[in-house]
């Protein structure tokens, strides 16, 4: 029976083993307390759907707690498990069920036998379990908690002995919850037996649920505040703001009484939401979510007015009022702009509590509203009705339910009656759009559903509304339900219709400085009135622009409003009729002209008419557009003609209304446009226009050119197409050069902005020193509350400086000491530089400030020097110290220091001779005689025997330390007496009888006092460190990250900050970070697995953070550090994977970052308490200061909770815990360690109905870490369906948002990072809301970011420098003086409310919000919102670090663009600006991508019109019959060229940036730096990457979220994976331009030689060989021998397999030609295709005529001839590529033929050669012209696929494209090859590619060569 209990206790452990490793696995095994792994024991395996509905999990939680306590109750607790189990599931049909009840089974036998083999009595299960119950809740003191917490809500105040009880608040919880799963357990077993036992259970259990809050109190789930039960643990619900908010939402007399049906709440008292629940049928949980939103909210508002006081606080209704404006703005617009009444008939006549009622159903409609809550006007709408259904209930005696919310069958649902129905047609048109691929024109978005409430038809909707209605209509399978207002075509077209003001400008600017230039430059009559031709170009321009708002309205017309449809049709018609007559008068105008005898009257009559419109035209604009005149515009509006005419001249939105500024804001972005315009047009006219007046005159007049081909079109047109090519690349370049302006003085305006706003001021570790003195009054003035700024509590303090600097260090130093605390906790310093560079806390009884050690360290060794070498008076010699102040401080430090510590030690004659000789030393230095009374050279000595002395006192004491100490006291005592004291002196004290005494009897310094008072002990420590530290205190601290982030606190400080408000009077906030299926935290095998060069992520990091390593074991206790001992640790495996991920890109980083505003403001709330209480409150002078512990403070706690919330949307977390995935339980382990995160995700239910279908429900969750660190769900909101139906982020983002909480809301990205010191700032950042920024209050605040990837290699450095210019210059600039910055990302602060109520933080329609950060700017700035930019706070980000990756970053925002260009925001903003805040919006968005796109295509224009020049023999022609044309021509066409290519202009904001911050000199070093890495390189090929995709998009679409990977090691990419990428984005593109510069250079002329030719097109070579090489340059191990052969081979095999169904792009290169081929869908698409292909005809055509064989021949039929020949070596093509598989029988002859054709095919060269006049360059002139048709072939074939396959000729145009990528990887290839033949490249390569790394010591070598040496050795 041994022997078989044995096994049983085995078996059990192993079971038990099993089912916590399957919960924990990838948790770490373990960790400390509050990491424990979630669900652990048996509870941990408790199926979803047996949990979802019963206790079992508790239960079972319950039975692994007191298993150790009483194993026999534990298994009477898993019998009750199993049998709920069975009843629940007897067929164990759910998943995971069956091997859950198998497991519990296996475990409860074991348990039914004793340990001695006895049977076990079932018979007292019941009295055993009983009595186990009583004995437990009488160890636990249960009765006694529960009278203490009767009192405590009796007397509505906070308990003395509330901070004791918090300590305790999760033991307690966990004895709550197994209490209540005992007494569920006796309540089953018991049944209803009334007697003897049973009844006592009975009795126990109704006076649990009749009177005993507490366990439920404690049990029942809740997020912030414990509304629905009484908690004793949490402090929160007594705050008074908090209890006055609950008293307010409570229901009083004025409401309808609720039916008796209606279920009343137990545990708490009847609201105001109650009755809203019954009347609408909203979801249980969102009326328990929002009752504590709608709670937060008015109890914050109230705390910014003022607490409230009283035994019964009351909220004031200033703040309810403040709160229901700000809700129900955009309501109240919306009715406003619709004319309609509000729901309420006034502001006055509501009450407090109509108001709560009104705000809580709004907030209720939108927290139930999914994905609706993207329409913010249809909630208007619903709120509207269900406001207007809600008063009339509330006039009655007794509530009833709504009509609109109840169904035929009587139920109410507001879920299912009003939201579904809206939802499922929303998702029908998504449906529709065919995963995005579909037409934007062709489907309804989010747009367009939310514009159809802003008309009044909206009301034809009905209440409630019609299914019938065309809102609701769905989709049909052929038939488009119509757009709104707006249609997003695909086209570039957009960009003309949305900017054409601009366009429009810049063309008439153009043909007006032209025409003066042809004038020579004379301003008379005559050019005046050629000039004036403008007019009707003017016109025609804008009535293009009327054209193209009619054509693009297409597909809208049905559904689009009548008054905007009447408004194009009216535009289109005026200003064709304008145009036309113009044109007329102007045409008779010119007749005027050239008739002298003319009495000028059209001329009169024309400027007259000129003059007058444009009089109206000014008259409105300074209406519409300008700030001063918007009130004459408002009253202009009472007259229909004025009306009439602004809505003529600009469409009314209900969005973009007010888009104005300040008359000071409007005249300082006016006056930056004048000057870029006044720098613009003066270089374009004197380099670009005037010099190319003259050859343009000369080519003009030039007669019978010859030419070298068959002309066709240049006969009688004065060679235009000659002036075409002259012209057309000068026009490109005028038209985007404005942005080269706009980047440079915007870098010029950002630094001086920078230099104002004191960016940059301390920039290194020295400027930190030496203004360190001045930081404790800075911090004290902008981050101290006012309530903060009070003396120290102990003594009275004057205002000197001296004793305010005191005040001030005391105030600075607990704050300051944290931040270093949290640089050590994260690894940045050592514990030594953690003590150097701690601030003592200053509030001890010395009066001089007490510095940080690292300013002081070595300070005294060198004061010392300087006394020894001194022979002057004391007054030199203190002038000498006092040079340096922290030598002075040290010096003063140390000397009164040393008088408190031997005068706090020692006792009776030895403390009288301390007083004695410090006296003495006083007197001598006021009479200035030190030098004399002490002897100097003796000062070495005396320091040596101090030090001794307390190298003693600062460790523990010991009897024979206490003797030590004696004798040390003692040397002290003789060195100073009889060495450093003069003779008479020391006579004086040798002579003095008490001390002689003591001496002669031994009892001097015999008795010591061991330091015990902490202050002595800090001091001692202090003074021991301060004499022996000899490190300069420029290496202090050595990591860079942390001297980083000092350097900008610091600098931070003396910003101009907003003042902050006590922490419970400041700004409540949320943080909100997205998050899908990226790293949470890598695991233990992720640290170790090695890549294919041998690296692991741990060795990596290893290497680039060396001394972050060896701070983490020291931290650990593992200085001796192996491998081997941390994995036998679960702690410290757990501790080695947070160290490595968080210093990679994951959800535990920005978990740890976003913690510490929870901890900045615990930190500063708890030192407010400290503050204000004072001596009053019971605090000492020590405890002050002293913040140990202040994380437990349950006040400092309640209030942190109040002001923050965290939730991470984890989307598909519910999947991941379905599947045991290890970001489940990683998410888990984050919500255990950090108590405030909560988790968002989706949860999917399947539902199998009677007829076998599957239906799926899906809920919005919010979960938390329970005391048994498993997840409690928190809320549970049911969704009308999948909620994805647009952009997944934005989606994720929605759905999540109901749950935050506060008057902000940061957006997080989950590649971010946080610091305490930067979190110590947000109440200050937070203020901004009510600063002064223009018109109106601020909406989005901008947040500076670091992106901490810099370091990693080259490339990484340039992405930060470039990411890091944008986000302080280029966003500081945009913000101010420009006024248009957007929200780019993360980290902006959103007006939480604002941004709610007007549709969410994002936009999510499919595709066309792809970039959906961007949106919300938009949508800010179209609502009347204001974004500005704060420098003073940063937030940590991280970048892509390689070129791939960054490549696919880069081509995922250029496709956002391109969206965004076809988009209705972009459109309305560009029409709705005044015209130069729309010149600044333009330039910063969709405009740098045009540009930039401009920047390539000027290029190719001036390239593809010199090889035009060149093939037709015109440039030759020319020149030979006038020789002025020349070079001056080309030299003004290529004016500036060479720098917009490669990209110096975008760098100049990042040098200018580099020297605010750096300095000039580290800037210039920086930049030097930067180009011997090649950054030029790097830049061009990033402006092919952007011009790519930005193209395509809009010519193509497929714009889509690309995941670009955020992994450690950089590691090797394959030749073949960088041909994929970007083989149609750059290699083809820079073929091509190489093939016009080969043409170009063969058959141009210039009179100057090849160095002309070098000059003009060396800028064009360098970005061909950016775009052909730069993935290989900036590759690691690229041109390594070995990987070269590797790559060669896998290049190879790619390319010769076939492709087939299921084989990716990825394994061949026919499945990757088939995807390369996506994107060409539309008819459109095609036809455009097919136009852009022709240009490679260019080349046959002209080189056939350039042929030595043709010689002077032109004719046409030459040209037909080169097709034959073409023809001809296609099908020798196909002979060759011929697979004799498919004819076998033919084999042979096959073979025979090839042969015979290569023979004769090498034989017809020759001949051709010998006997004709054929020559070897004609022969590769012609293979040229038959490569790039044979290319425009198959683009035509590949354009136009289902045509030639029904030709069946796709298998023939395959093999040609095959034929062509392996000609074209070979180009590429041989060069790669060739380098890679010499090792020191590689080296090279290795050295520019990681010099970041280098400088900081990392191995590369050891790296790139693998770690396989390590390992062996």
């Amino acid at each position: 029976m041994a022997r078989n209990s044995r096994v049983h206790r085995n078996w059990e452990r192993l079971l038990r083993a099993t089912l916590q490793r399957e919960q924990l696995r990838n948790a770490g095994g373990g960790g400390r307390a509050g990491g424990r792994p979630a669900g652990s024991g048996l509870a941990g395996a408790v199926p979803q759907s047996l949990a979802k509905t019963t206790n079992i999990d508790q239960i079972l939680q319950a039975a692994d707690d007191i298993e150790d306590e009483d194993p026999n109750v534990a298994r009477i607790l898993c019998e009750q498990a199993y049998t709920m189990a069975q009843n629940l599931d007897p067929s164990s049909e759910g998943r995971g069920v069956l091997q859950f009840k198998t497991g519990l089974m296996s475990v409860i036998k074991q348990k039914l036998a004793k340990k001695d083999g006895a049977a076990i009595d079932r018979h007292h299960d019941i009295e055993r379990l009983w009595k186990f119950y009583l004995g437990y809740k009488r160890r636990h003191r249960v009765d006694d908690i529960q009278r203490e917490q009767q009192k405590w809500r009796e007397s509505g105040a906070f308990s003395t002995n509330l901070g004791e009880m918090e300590t305790r608040a999760q033991e307690m919880k966990k004895v709550y919850a197994t209490l209540r799963a005992l007494l569920d357990v006796l309540e089953v077993l018991v049944h209803d037996s009334a007697d003897g036992l049973g009844g006592l259970v009975m009795e126990e259990v109704r006076k649990i649920k009749k009177s005993d809050a507490t366990l439920r109190g404690e049990l029942t789930p809740y997020n912030i505040v414990p509304l629905d039960a009484p908690s004793l643990t949490n402090a929160v619900g007594f705050l008074p703001e908090v209890r006055a908010a609950l008293s307010a939402i409570g229901y009083t007399s004025d409401f309808p009484r609720l039916p008796s049906a209606f279920e009343l709440p137990k545990l708490r008292n009847l609201d105001i939401f109650d009755l809203l629940e019954f009347v609408f049928g909203f979801q249980k949980d969102n009326i328990r979510n929002q009752r504590e939103n709608v709670v937060l909210t008015i109890a914050n508002a109230q705390a910014r007015l003022g607490i409230p006081v009283g035994v019964e606080p009351k909220i004031d209704e200033k703040a309810i009022t403040e709160v229901f404006r700000k809700v129900l703005d955009n309501y109240i617009k919306w009715c406003r702009y619709l004319g309609i009444r509000i729901a309420w008939n006034s502001l006055e006549a509501l009450n407090k509590s109509r108001k709560l009622v009104l705000i809580s159903l709004y907030f209720l409609i939108w927290g139930e509203a999914a994905n609706v809550r993207f329409l913010p006007e249809c909630i208007c709408y619903i709120f509207h009705n269900m406001a207007k259904e809600l008063d009339a209930i509330l006039d009655s005696s007794e509530a009833t339910v709504a009509k609109s919310c109840t169904s035929s069958d009587g139920s109410v649902s507001y879920l299912r009656e009003i939201i579904s129905p809206i939802y499922e047609t929303m998702a029908a048109e998504a449906a529709s759009n065919n995963n995005g691929k579909a037409a934007h024109s062709s489907w309804r978005n989010y747009d367009d559903f939310n514009e159809y409430f802003w008309s009044p038809s909206c009301f034809e909707l009905r209440w409630p509304p019609r299914k019938d209605s065309k809102f609701l209509l769905k989709p049909k399978k052929w038939k488009r339900t119509g757009k709104s207002s707006f249609v997003e075509h695909r086209t570039f077209l957009h960009l003309y219709r949305s900017f054409h003001r601009l366009w429009i400008f810049l063309f008439l600017m153009f043909q007006g400085l032209t025409i003066i230039a042809f004038h020579k430059g004379k301003i008379n009559l005559d050019t005046f009135k050629v000039v004036l031709s403008t007019g009707p170009a003017f016109f025609i321009l804008n009535f293009i622009e009327s054209c193209l708002d009619v054509l693009l309205m297409f597909g809208a017309y049905r559904t689009a409003r009548a008054f905007a449809i009447s408004r194009l049709i009216i535009r289109f018609f005026w200003l064709g009729a304008v145009s036309t007559f113009m044109t007329y008068l102007y045409w008779k105008v010119l007749d005027e002209r050239n008739n002298r005898n003319s009495d000028s009257t059209y001329f009169r009559l024309y400027v007259l008419v000129l003059g007058v419109y444009a009089a109206i035209r000014m008259t409105f604009a300074l209406l519409v557009k300008i700030p001063a005149c918007h009130t004459l515009s408002d009253i202009s509006d009472r007259w229909p003609f004025f009306q009439f005419f602004k809505w003529i001249y600009q469409e009314r939105y209900y969005v973009g209304r007010g888009l104005f500024e300040k008359t000071s804001d409007y005249a300082r972005y006016v006056l930056f446009w004048l000057v870029i315009f006044a720098c613009k047009f003066t270089f374009a006219y004197y380099l670009q226009i005037k010099p190319l007046v003259q050859p343009t005159n000369i080519i003009v007049q030039l007669h019978d050119l010859k030419y070298s081909w068959h002309d066709l079109v240049s006969k009688g047109n004065r060679n235009a197409l000659t002036i075409l090519s002259l012209w057309a690349p000068v026009f490109a370049i005028y038209l985007m050069d404005i942005h080269i302006w706009y980047t440079l003085l915007s870098a010029l305006i950002g630094g001086l902005m920078g230099a104002r706003g004191r960016l940059g001021e301390i920039r290194s570790i020295e400027m930190l020193h030496k203004r360190f003195e001045s930081f404790p009054e800075a911090f004290t003035k902008n981050l101290v509350s006012p309530q903060a700024k009070g003396m120290p509590p102990n003594r009275q303090v004057t205002q000197e400086p001296q004793d305010m600097n005191k005040v001030y260090a005391a105030t600075f130093s607990p704050f300051w000491n944290e931040i270093i605390k949290s640089l050590r906790e994260e690894d940045y310093v050592s514990n030594r530089e953690m003590d150097l560079l701690t601030i003592p806390s200053n509030c001890g009884s010395l009066r001089l400030v007490q510095w940080p050690l690292f300013l002081l360290t070595s300070k005294i060794l060198l004061a010392i020097d300087l006394a020894l070498d001194c022979k002057d008076t004391q007054f030199d010699l203190w002038n000498r110290i006092s040079r340096d102040e922290y030598m002075a401080y040290a010096v003063k430090e140390c000397y009164y220091s040393a008088e408190k510590i031997l005068y706090s030690i020692v006792e009776d004659e030895g403390r009288l001779w301390v007083e004695r000789l410090f006296r003495e030393l006083k007197s001598s230095m006021f009479e200035g005689s030190l030098v004399v009374t002490i002897s100097l050279k003796k000062l070495q000595l005396v320091l040596s025997r101090f030090t001794a002395l307390t190298g003693l006192l600062i460790r523990n004491e010991t009897p024979e330390l206490a003797k030590g100490v004696s004798k040390a006291i003692y040397d002290v005592y003789d060195v100073v007496t009889h060495d450093l004291l003069t003779s008479q002196l020391r006579e004086q004290f040798d002579t003095w009888n008490i001390l002689a005494k003591a001496r002669k009897e031994g009892r001097l310094f015999s008795k010591v006092s061991w330091p015990r008072d902490p202050e002595i002990k800090e001091q001692v420590k202090r003074l021991h460190l301060l004499l022996t530290v000899k490190d300069s205190a420029a290496n202090i601290p050595k990591n860079l990250e942390a001297r980083r982030r000092l350097q900008f606190f610091t600098n931070s400080l003396f910003m101009d900050l907003p003042a902050a408000k006590p922490a419970s009077e400041m700004v409540p906030f949320s943080v909100f970070t997205p998050y899908y299926s990226e790293t949470v935290l890598y695991s233990s095998s992720e640290l170790r697995m090695e890549n294919e060069d041998g690296i692991s992520i741990l060795f990596y990091l290893q290497k680039i953070f060396p001394d972050e390593w060896e701070n983490f074991l020291e931290r650990i206790g593992r200085s001796e550090y192996s491998e081997d001992d941390l994995q036998d640790s679960s702690t410290d495996t757990l501790d080695l994977r947070f160290w490595v991920s968080y210093r990679g890109q994951t959800l535990a980083r920005t978990v740890r970052g976003m913690m510490y505003y929870r901890r900045a403001l615990i930190l500063q709330s708890y030192l407010e308490k400290r503050y204000v209480g004072g001596v009053e409150a019971g605090y000492s002078g020590v405890d002050y200061i002293n913040t140990q512990g202040y994380e437990f403070s349950s006040e400092a706690r309640a209030q942190a909770d109040l002001k923050f919330t965290y939730v991470v949307s984890c989307q598909i977390y519910g999947q991941q815990k379905q599947k045991k995935a290890p970001e489940a339980a990683d998410i888990a382990l984050l919500m255990q360690r950090n108590e405030a995160l909560r988790v968002a995700f989706i949860h999917v239910e399947e539902n199998v109905s009677s007829d076998g279908k599957v239906s799926k429900e899906f809920y919005s969750k919010l979960v938390k870490a329970d005391v048994h660190g498993k997840d409690q769900e928190i809320y549970s909101i049911k969704l009308p369906g999948d909620p994805k139906l647009g952009e997944g982020k934005p989606e994720n983002q929605n759905h999540a948002i109901v749950f935050t909480r506060g008057d902000a809301i940061q957006t997080i990205d989950m590649n971010q990072d946080n610091y305490l010191e930067e979190a110590l700032k947000m109440r200050n950042l937070l203020e901004e809301f009510s600063g002064n920024y223009g018109l109106r209050p601020p909406t989005i605040l901008g947040v500076r970011e670091h992106v901490f990837t810099g370091s990693v290699s080259s490339l990484a450095w340039f992405m930060s420098n470039q990411e890091t210019s944008f986000v302080t210059l280029g966003q500081r600039v945009l913000a101010y003086p420009l006024k248009v910055r957007m929200h780019y990302g993360h980290p902006d602060v959103f007006d939480r409310i604002f941004h709610i109520t007007r549709g969410g933080i994002s936009k999510a329609s499919r595709v066309i919000n792809i970039s959906e950060d961007i949106y919300a700017g938009f949508n800010s700035t179209l609502r009347q919102g204001n974004i500005t930019h704060h420098e003073y706070i940063q937030v940590g980000k991280g970048r892509d670090v390689g070129l791939n990756q960054i490549a696919l970053f880069e081509g995922k925002v250029a496709g956002g663009n391109g969206e965004q260009v076809l988009s209705r925001d972009v459109y309305r903003l560009g029409q709705l600006f005044d015209f130069f805040r729309m010149l600044s919006f333009y330039f910063t968005t969709v405009g740098y991508y045009v540009c930039t796109m401009m920047t390539v295509l000027t290029v190719y224009i001036f390239l593809y019109g010199r090889v035009y020049l060149a093939l037709s023999g015109l440039d030759a022609a020319i020149s030979r019959e006038a020789r002025i044309l020349g070079n001056t021509a080309l030299d003004a066409a290529l004016n500036a060229q060479f720098l917009v290519q490669i990209g110096i202009f975008t760098a100049v904001p990042m040098i200018m940036g580099f020297i605010l911050e750096l300095g000039l000199m580290q800037a210039i070093f920086s930049f030097i730096t930067m180009q011997l890495q090649l950054c030029s390189v790097f830049f061009t090929f990033s402006l092919g990457t952007r011009t790519h995709y930005f193209g395509r998009t809009i010519l193509h679409g497929g714009a889509k979220y690309k995941a670009t990977g955020r992994g450690f090691v950089v590691r090797h990419i394959k030749f073949a994976e960088n041909y994929r990428i970007y083989s149609r984005s750059h290699f083809v593109k820079a073929l091509e331009v190489a093939l016009l510069l080969i043409v170009y250079i063969a058959y141009g002329y210039t009179n100057r030689g090849a160095s002309s030719f070098i000059l003009l097109t060396i800028s064009s070579w360098f970005m061909v060989i950016s775009w052909l090489f730069a993935p290989y340059i900036f590759n690691p191990s690229g041109f390594e021998w070995q990987k070269t052969v590797e790559d060669f081979d896998d290049w190879t095999t790619w390319l010769l397999y076939k492709g087939g169904v299921g084989v990716k792009g990825e394994n061949s290169w026919e499945s990757w030609w088939d995807e390369e081929q996506v994107h060409i869908q539309t008819l459109r698409g095609r036809i455009l295709e097919t136009i852009l292909t022709f240009r490679f005809l260019i080349f046959q055509y002209g080189i056939v005529y350039k042929l030595r064989l043709t010689g002077s021949d032109t004719s046409l039929a030459l040209y037909g001839f080169s097709w034959v020949v073409l023809f001809g070596s296609v099908m020798i093509f196909k002979i060759f590529t011929f697979s004799p598989k498919k004819s076998t029988s033919f084999h042979l002859v096959m073979r025979f033929v090839q042969g015979v054709t290569a023979i004769g095919l090498i034989a017809a060269l020759v001949l051709v050669v010998v006997f004709t006049r054929m020559t070897i360059p004609d022969l590769f002139a012609s293979a040229l012209a038959f490569i790039a048709t044979g290319w425009a072939l198959l683009c035509f074939a590949i354009t136009w696929k289902a045509l030639v396959k029904s030709l069946r000729l796709w298998d023939s145009v395959r093999e040609i494209a095959r034929m062509y990528d392996a000609g074209m990887g070979m180009v590429i290839f041989g060069p790669v090859a060739i380098l890679s033949w010499f090792p020191f490249v590689s080296t090279f390569q290795s050295r520019f590619l990681f010099n970041q790394a280098f400088s900081r010591g990392l191995e590369i070598s050891l790296i790139l060569a693998g770690n396989k040496a390590n390992v062996q050795t």
